[in-house]
């Protein structure tokens, strides 16, 4: 049972640029779903980019919670879109930072030797990953690999609630549960970026961690239950959904946003019944419930870069493991309390 490659048909290896002529490369690869453990270090073919591929020699990739759902195949839901018996694709991992190695015959944009990061769909979690050129854009100067792979999966998550489903505006409240997490400490940047007035929800240790983000105030959820206070927002970014939305309403006003992102759920559908009973809700009331689904698009990633170019958004990185403790990283991002992003180096 070997790791399904992407085809090569078509790709052009440009001259120069072949990796040393390897004809594999080091990998985490899982042949079935399970725990962490189910992770190996091993050699696997060496990928070739199609025509509109991109061959990234990777400096390091960043792991989150989906891609903890996605090895252990939990929710069941996930096997739809990844394979229904094992994995479709052995390498787990989304997001990544490097080096272009080589280019597909249909890529201008990018040429070896540039810096690059982006989101793969086929495996980041090794020497070399193949993304299509559309997933990747250049890594801004002020930026570590380390930095630049922590960004993709979780920043667009940020921007596109912030954006595109609850249109952040200038004097706006806006409060974050989980601040202190990955895609809770890129909101709450992103939030004080748009002009907004950001309230960071999370424990007593990493109260002071959010306030250095740039929040406005910060709420130490052992001390202080949001939903009880006087205080009302008119967007609530949940990323941890302890809370029940009739408590989570409260903490609204008459006509706000909350936007449920724990991913968390049952063992066959996780999060879905709660979506619907948001959507279903949201019928009903002039408060909007609007739990959604983040996708990949570069021109977002392109948006962040110049956020972080500016400075107005800095990664915040809890830990790094090598390549070969992937499984460790995937075991600490599970337990839940990260503070920013985990990220493993190649």
């Amino acid at each position: 049972m070997g790791i399904e490659q992407r085809s090569n048909a078509g790709a052009r290896l440009v001259p120069g640029a072949s990796p040393a002529g390897a004809a594999t490369m080091r990998a985490a690869v899982q042949y079935r779903y399970g725990p962490p453990s189910v992770l190996e270090s091993s050699a696997v073919g060496l990928p070739l980019p199609g025509r509109g591929d991109v061959l990234v020699q990777v400096g390091a990739a960043s792991v989150h919670p989906g891609d903890y759902f996605v090895m252990t195949g939990v929710p069941y839901a996930v096997r739809l879109a990844f394979g229904l018996r094992r994995p479709r694709h052995g390498i787990p991992g989304r997001d990544l930072a490097g080096v272009v190695a080589a280019v597909g015959k249909d890529v201008t944009a990018l040429r070896p030797g540039d810096e690059v990061f982006g989101w793969s769909t086929a495996g980041t979690l090794a020497e070399y990953a193949c993304v299509p050129a559309d997933n990747l854009v250049s890594t801004p100067a002020t930026l570590s690999v380390v930095d630049a792979a922590a960004v993709p999966t979780s920043a667009m998550t940020a921007l596109q609630a912030l954006r595109k489903i609850a249109n952040v505006q200038p004097g706006q409240t806006v409060l974050v549960t989980g601040a202190s997490g990955g895609v809770g400490s890129f909101a709450v940047q992103i939030a004080k970026a748009f002009g907004a007035e950001v309230t960071g929800v999370c424990s007593t240790r990493n109260v002071d961690l959010v306030r250095s983000l740039g929040a406005d105030h910060v709420v130490d959820y052992t001390r202080t239950d949001f939903t009880r206070t006087e205080k009302r927002y008119d967007v609530i970014l949940d990323n941890v959904e302890a809370k029940p939305l009739a408590a989570v309403r409260r903490a609204l006003t008459p006509t706000g946003t909350l936007i449920p992102n724990s991913g968390r759920g049952g063992r066959w559908l996780g999060p879905l019944g709660r979506i619907v009973k948001a959507r279903v809700l949201s019928g009903f009331a002039r408060q909007q419930l609007k739990p959604f689904t983040s996708i990949g698009k570069r021109q977002d990633l392109l948006t962040l870069a110049d956020l972080l170019t500016t400075g107005q958004v800095t990664p915040v990185i809890d830990r790094t493991y090598p390549l070969d403790e992937a499984a460790d990283a995937l075991r600490y991002v599970a337990a839940g309390h990260t503070r920013g992003k985990v990220v493993v180096t190649v």
